[in-house]
């Protein structure tokens, strides 16, 4: 079990410095405390800790509160510094340096620290000292023109390509890649993480096919963007949707064989030319059967058929039930950590803070405790 009281987590020991932000920063290294990191979180002064405020994304947390402007704060800030293996910073380019705590710093105080920059545009290019969000980021990496219907705009896919996928996931990729190196050279380093950089190798695989000729610029008219009519969602007779990834020979056999439907007399599917005709004849036949009759017909079956659940429902879905993968804390529902590990499985995690740690104690308990 991932969420097992007593356990430590893979990263027991490591000590994680988060500079407050938001997106992609937090979100990482919330990551980090699921897998058992201890995080601390610098808040400015007059940090809002009420109940309205409480956001999952912040579990696994201390916060302190430090006003890096002031001398004898960010002299806080080093000395926890000194004794962390890891700082996770989210300003634009010469931001940090100029409040005290830009590399060289907190490098020359602890040659062993992995300085994490986790920005938008990255720490070079010339766009790099610009505003700019998950949505920016991901529609000059041709990602984001590739999401949406045919001859319609765009689709905002919400800010999961690039906060978090292109993102906080990059973010840890490189933290946990610097760690095992320094494990080697006994030295730390600068880690440049740019959601651009992320985003483009999101879409590595989809731009290595429209070089190779086989995925057109129209958006919704490739087989993996809902333009392949065995792999789209189609509206049922209640309203509600259901999912399909019938991409494979055999499992598209499963999907004409739950919707009762004579193969030999179907439009080809390996012809994008009547993938409107076969699209037409699925979309009659979705709408039959209410949602939760379809994933009844399908759920033994291979047509990679599943309902489209709001969050709500997903929390109580059978399999993600059985996995544990949503679990509650303080009495809300929220993603458990993951991945799972059989040695050291993750703790179960603890609530956002309500009040804020002071910063001498947690530099005391970092001085004097030994590291797992």
């Amino acid at each position: 079990m991932h969420t097992k009281p007593g356990t430590a987590g893979p990263l027991n020991g490591l000590r994680v410095v988060e500079i407050g932000g938001i997106g992609p920063g937090p979100h990482g290294a919330m990551m980090l405390g699921d897998l058992g990191a201890d995080v601390v979180r610098v808040e400015r002064p007059g940090y809002d800790f009420g109940q309205e405020k409480i956001d999952f994304v912040l579990r696994n947390r201390r916060i302190v509160t430090l006003d890096l402007k002031q001398d004898s704060d960010l002299a806080d800030l080093l000395g926890l510094v000194t004794e962390a293996d890891v700082l996770i910073e989210g300003f634009r380019p010469g931001v940090a340096e100029r409040l005290g705590f830009g590399p060289d710093v907190c490098t020359g105080t602890n040659p062993r620290l992995v300085y994490a920059r986790m920005t938008g545009w990255g720490q070079s290019g010339p766009l790099a000292a610009r505003a700019g969000h998950d949505l920016n980021y991901i529609s000059v990496t041709g990602a984001l023109n590739a999401i949406g219907r045919p001859g319609q705009r765009p689709t905002v896919p919400i800010n999961l390509v690039g906060d978090y996928g292109g993102g906080s996931m990059l973010l840890v990729q490189g933290v946990l890649a610097a760690l095992v190196e320094r494990s080697v050279s006994g030295r730390g380093q600068v880690v440049d993480i740019a959601m651009v950089d992320g985003a483009s190798i999101l879409v590595q695989q989809i731009l290595s096919l429209h070089q190779l000729g086989k995925w057109r610029a129209e958006r919704g008219t490739n087989t993996l963007d809902g333009g392949a009519p065995f792999y789209d969602t189609y509206e049922c007779a209640d309203g509600k949707f259901v999912a399909v990834g019938a991409l494979e020979p055999q499992f598209y056999r499963e999907l004409i064989r739950g919707l009762q439907l004579d193969p030999e007399g179907l439009p080809d599917r390996d012809d994008p030319a009547q993938w409107p005709a076969l699209r037409r004849i699925f979309t009659e036949q979705f709408r039959r059967r209410s949602r939760d009759e379809w994933t009844t017909a399908f759920e033994t079956t291979d047509a990679c058929v599943s309902p489209v659940l709001d969050f709500d429902e997903a929390e109580h879905h059978g399999h993600l039930a059985a996995r544990g993968t949503r679990i509650e804390i303080d009495g809300l529902s929220q993603a458990a950590p993951a991945p799972r590990f059989a040695r050291t499985p993750t703790p179960i995690p603890s609530a956002p803070p309500r009040h804020q740690t002071a910063v001498a104690d947690i530099a005391a308990e970092w001085q004097t405790d030994p590291r797992s």
